[in-house]
Protein backbone atom coordinates (compact mmCIF):
# COMPACT_ATOMS: atom_id res chain seq x y z
CA UNK A 1 0.00 0.00 0.00
CA UNK A 2 1.38 3.60 -1.05
CA UNK A 3 2.33 5.11 2.44
CA UNK A 4 0.80 8.24 0.98
CA UNK A 5 -2.45 7.04 0.04
CA UNK A 6 -4.08 5.50 3.76
CA UNK A 7 -7.02 3.57 3.57
CA UNK A 8 -7.35 1.92 7.28
CA UNK A 9 -6.68 -1.41 8.45
CA UNK A 10 -8.40 -4.48 6.80
CA UNK A 11 -11.28 -5.78 9.37
CA UNK A 12 -10.51 -9.76 8.86
CA UNK A 13 -13.11 -11.97 8.37
CA UNK A 14 -15.79 -9.59 8.53
CA UNK A 15 -19.43 -10.48 9.42
CA UNK A 16 -22.35 -8.12 10.14
CA UNK A 17 -23.55 -8.80 13.34
CA UNK A 18 -27.66 -9.91 13.92
CA UNK A 19 -30.27 -6.90 14.36
CA UNK A 20 -31.15 -7.21 17.92
CA UNK A 21 -34.57 -8.90 18.56
CA UNK A 22 -37.70 -8.76 21.27
CA UNK A 23 -35.95 -10.25 24.08
CA UNK A 24 -36.28 -9.83 27.59
CA UNK A 25 -33.13 -9.51 29.75
CA UNK A 26 -32.70 -10.15 33.56
CA UNK A 27 -30.26 -9.33 35.81
CA UNK A 28 -29.58 -8.53 39.53
CA UNK A 29 -30.79 -5.22 39.74
CA UNK A 30 -33.36 -5.14 36.98
CA UNK A 31 -35.23 -6.62 34.88
CA UNK A 32 -35.76 -5.45 30.81
CA UNK A 33 -38.65 -6.18 28.78
CA UNK A 34 -39.44 -5.13 25.32
CA UNK A 35 -41.59 -2.60 25.48
CA UNK A 36 -45.92 -3.17 25.74
CA UNK A 37 -48.55 -0.43 25.86
CA UNK A 38 -50.55 -3.15 27.73
CA UNK A 39 -48.00 -4.56 29.87
CA UNK A 40 -46.06 -1.33 31.16
CA UNK A 41 -47.89 2.07 29.95
CA UNK A 42 -49.46 2.61 32.99
CA UNK A 43 -46.89 1.64 35.82
CA UNK A 44 -44.39 3.92 33.42
CA UNK A 45 -46.86 6.94 33.28
CA UNK A 46 -46.88 6.72 37.98
CA UNK A 47 -43.30 6.48 38.11
CA UNK A 48 -42.65 9.37 35.67
CA UNK A 49 -45.04 11.77 37.49
CA UNK A 50 -42.69 11.62 40.35
CA UNK A 51 -40.98 13.78 37.91
CA UNK A 52 -41.99 18.05 37.68
CA UNK A 53 -41.32 17.41 33.55
CA UNK A 54 -37.85 18.36 33.80
CA UNK A 55 -36.60 14.97 32.52
CA UNK A 56 -38.41 15.57 29.54
CA UNK A 57 -36.37 18.66 28.41
CA UNK A 58 -34.05 17.31 26.21
CA UNK A 59 -36.36 14.39 25.02
CA UNK A 60 -38.20 14.30 21.15
CA UNK A 61 -41.50 13.62 22.78
CA UNK A 62 -43.17 14.25 26.38
CA UNK A 63 -44.08 15.86 28.87
CA UNK A 64 -47.16 14.05 28.47
CA UNK A 65 -50.48 15.25 29.70
CA UNK A 66 -52.10 12.49 30.80
CA UNK A 67 -52.05 8.62 30.94
CA UNK A 68 -54.19 7.89 27.42
CA UNK A 69 -51.48 10.00 26.06
CA UNK A 70 -48.69 8.20 27.11
CA UNK A 71 -50.29 4.95 26.71
CA UNK A 72 -50.51 5.90 22.90
CA UNK A 73 -46.88 6.61 22.76
CA UNK A 74 -45.85 3.34 24.24
CA UNK A 75 -48.11 1.75 21.53
CA UNK A 76 -46.40 3.78 18.52
CA UNK A 77 -42.69 3.01 20.62
CA UNK A 78 -43.34 -0.17 21.05
CA UNK A 79 -44.69 -1.47 17.49
CA UNK A 80 -40.85 0.06 16.00
CA UNK A 81 -38.11 -1.82 15.04
CA UNK A 82 -35.62 1.34 14.98
CA UNK A 83 -36.18 2.70 17.36
CA UNK A 84 -36.67 -0.47 19.24
CA UNK A 85 -37.68 0.25 23.01
CA UNK A 86 -37.04 -1.85 26.13
CA UNK A 87 -39.61 -1.07 29.77
CA UNK A 88 -36.73 -1.16 32.79
CA UNK A 89 -38.05 -2.39 35.95
CA UNK A 90 -35.85 -1.30 39.33
CA UNK A 91 -36.19 -4.51 41.85
CA UNK A 92 -35.52 -2.51 44.43
CA UNK A 93 -39.11 -0.45 43.90
CA UNK A 94 -40.49 -3.29 42.05
CA UNK A 95 -42.09 -1.39 39.75
CA UNK A 96 -41.15 -0.48 36.30
CA UNK A 97 -39.73 2.87 36.28
CA UNK A 98 -37.81 3.21 32.72
CA UNK A 99 -37.40 3.35 29.16
CA UNK A 100 -35.10 3.26 26.42
CA UNK A 101 -33.84 1.81 23.28
CA UNK A 102 -31.74 0.72 20.35
CA UNK A 103 -31.57 3.00 17.63
CA UNK A 104 -29.75 3.87 14.42
CA UNK A 105 -28.75 0.26 14.66
CA UNK A 106 -26.39 -0.36 11.33
CA UNK A 107 -25.46 -3.92 11.42
CA UNK A 108 -22.91 -3.00 8.04
CA UNK A 109 -21.22 -1.16 10.00
CA UNK A 110 -20.93 -3.01 13.43
CA UNK A 111 -23.04 0.23 15.00
CA UNK A 112 -25.38 0.69 17.33
CA UNK A 113 -26.94 3.48 19.99
CA UNK A 114 -28.82 3.38 23.08
CA UNK A 115 -30.82 6.53 23.15
CA UNK A 116 -34.16 7.94 24.34
CA UNK A 117 -33.11 7.03 27.96
CA UNK A 118 -35.77 7.75 30.47
CA UNK A 119 -35.74 7.23 34.09
CA UNK A 120 -38.12 8.44 36.35
CA UNK A 121 -36.82 9.71 39.88
CA UNK A 122 -36.89 6.86 42.08
CA UNK A 123 -34.50 4.97 39.62
CA UNK A 124 -31.95 7.41 38.50
CA UNK A 125 -28.57 6.76 39.93
CA UNK A 126 -29.63 3.68 41.09
CA UNK A 127 -27.65 0.35 40.46
CA UNK A 128 -31.01 -0.59 38.44
CA UNK A 129 -30.45 2.25 36.10
CA UNK A 130 -26.80 1.42 35.88
CA UNK A 131 -27.07 -2.44 35.08
CA UNK A 132 -29.83 -1.44 32.77
CA UNK A 133 -27.36 0.26 30.29
CA UNK A 134 -24.71 -2.21 30.94
CA UNK A 135 -27.20 -5.06 29.83
CA UNK A 136 -27.72 -3.19 26.70
CA UNK A 137 -24.22 -2.74 26.03
CA UNK A 138 -22.92 -6.22 26.78
CA UNK A 139 -25.55 -7.70 24.27
CA UNK A 140 -24.31 -5.33 21.55
CA UNK A 141 -20.64 -6.65 22.00
CA UNK A 142 -20.92 -9.95 22.46
CA UNK A 143 -23.77 -10.04 19.05
CA UNK A 144 -20.58 -8.60 17.33
CA UNK A 145 -21.08 -5.02 17.33
CA UNK A 146 -17.92 -2.99 16.89
CA UNK A 147 -19.38 0.32 17.91
CA UNK A 148 -21.91 1.23 20.88
CA UNK A 149 -23.06 4.71 20.31
CA UNK A 150 -24.58 7.44 22.76
CA UNK A 151 -25.68 10.75 21.84
CA UNK A 152 -26.93 13.98 23.49
CA UNK A 153 -27.99 17.26 23.23
CA UNK A 154 -24.83 18.87 24.22
CA UNK A 155 -26.67 21.12 26.64
CA UNK A 156 -27.49 17.97 28.68
CA UNK A 157 -24.84 18.18 31.28
CA UNK A 158 -26.46 14.75 33.09
CA UNK A 159 -26.40 12.80 30.23
CA UNK A 160 -22.96 13.66 29.14
CA UNK A 161 -21.54 12.90 32.65
CA UNK A 162 -23.13 9.46 32.34
CA UNK A 163 -21.82 8.34 28.86
CA UNK A 164 -18.24 9.08 30.33
CA UNK A 165 -19.89 7.15 33.99
CA UNK A 166 -20.30 4.93 31.17
CA UNK A 167 -16.81 4.03 29.82
CA UNK A 168 -17.66 6.13 26.84
CA UNK A 169 -15.38 8.22 25.10
CA UNK A 170 -16.45 11.73 24.00
CA UNK A 171 -15.80 11.94 19.86
CA UNK A 172 -17.24 15.52 19.04
CA UNK A 173 -19.75 18.05 18.64
CA UNK A 174 -22.25 18.32 16.14
CA UNK A 175 -23.19 21.45 15.60
CA UNK A 176 -26.92 22.90 14.86
CA UNK A 177 -27.52 19.03 14.18
CA UNK A 178 -31.18 19.17 15.10
CA UNK A 179 -34.92 20.82 15.55
CA UNK A 180 -36.24 19.22 18.53
CA UNK A 181 -39.94 20.93 19.88
CA UNK A 182 -38.81 24.10 18.11
CA UNK A 183 -35.56 24.76 19.00
CA UNK A 184 -31.82 24.02 18.23
CA UNK A 185 -30.15 20.97 19.32
CA UNK A 186 -26.14 20.60 19.30
CA UNK A 187 -25.11 17.40 19.75
CA UNK A 188 -22.60 15.60 21.89
CA UNK A 189 -21.62 12.52 20.61
CA UNK A 190 -19.70 9.65 22.54
CA UNK A 191 -19.06 6.01 21.60
CA UNK A 192 -17.42 2.82 22.90
CA UNK A 193 -15.35 0.71 20.74
CA UNK A 194 -14.93 -3.80 20.67
CA UNK A 195 -11.39 -3.18 21.69
CA UNK A 196 -12.24 -1.78 25.07
CA UNK A 197 -15.13 -4.17 25.93
CA UNK A 198 -13.12 -7.01 28.05
CA UNK A 199 -11.98 -3.54 30.13
CA UNK A 200 -15.62 -2.21 30.32
CA UNK A 201 -16.65 -5.91 31.25
CA UNK A 202 -14.51 -6.09 34.19
CA UNK A 203 -15.22 -2.12 35.45
CA UNK A 204 -18.72 -3.12 35.60
CA UNK A 205 -18.79 -6.27 37.14
CA UNK A 206 -16.70 -4.80 40.07
CA UNK A 207 -19.13 -2.16 40.74
CA UNK A 208 -22.28 -3.89 40.19
CA UNK A 209 -21.07 -6.45 42.72
CA UNK A 210 -22.63 -6.53 46.34
CA UNK A 211 -19.32 -6.00 47.75
CA UNK A 212 -18.99 -2.55 46.35
CA UNK A 213 -21.77 -1.58 48.38
CA UNK A 214 -22.01 -0.84 52.32
CA UNK A 215 -24.93 -1.53 54.54
CA UNK A 216 -25.96 1.51 53.90
CA UNK A 217 -26.02 1.16 49.99
CA UNK A 218 -23.52 3.22 49.46
CA UNK A 219 -20.92 2.80 46.66
CA UNK A 220 -16.99 1.90 48.15
CA UNK A 221 -15.61 2.38 44.73
CA UNK A 222 -17.69 4.51 41.46
CA UNK A 223 -18.10 3.65 38.33
CA UNK A 224 -16.02 6.69 37.37
CA UNK A 225 -13.07 5.86 38.91
CA UNK A 226 -13.22 2.11 37.40
CA UNK A 227 -13.83 3.35 34.12
CA UNK A 228 -11.72 6.51 34.05
CA UNK A 229 -9.02 4.31 32.78
CA UNK A 230 -10.65 3.24 29.53
CA UNK A 231 -11.56 7.09 28.16
CA UNK A 232 -9.82 8.37 25.21
CA UNK A 233 -11.09 11.68 25.09
CA UNK A 234 -13.67 13.77 27.79
CA UNK A 235 -15.98 16.52 27.00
Amino acid sequence: MDDARPIGPEVPNWTPPPRPDRRSFEGRYARLEPLSAAAHADALFSAFAEDDGAMWDYMADGPFADASAFRAWAERAGAGTDPMFWAVRDHASDSWAGVFSFLRIAPEAGSIELGNIAFAPRMQRSRAATEAVWMMMSWAFLAGYRRFEWKCNALNAPSRRAAQRFGLSYEGLFRQALVVKGRNRDTAWYAAIDLEFPLLQTAFEAWLDAENFDADGRQRRSLSSLTAPILVARG
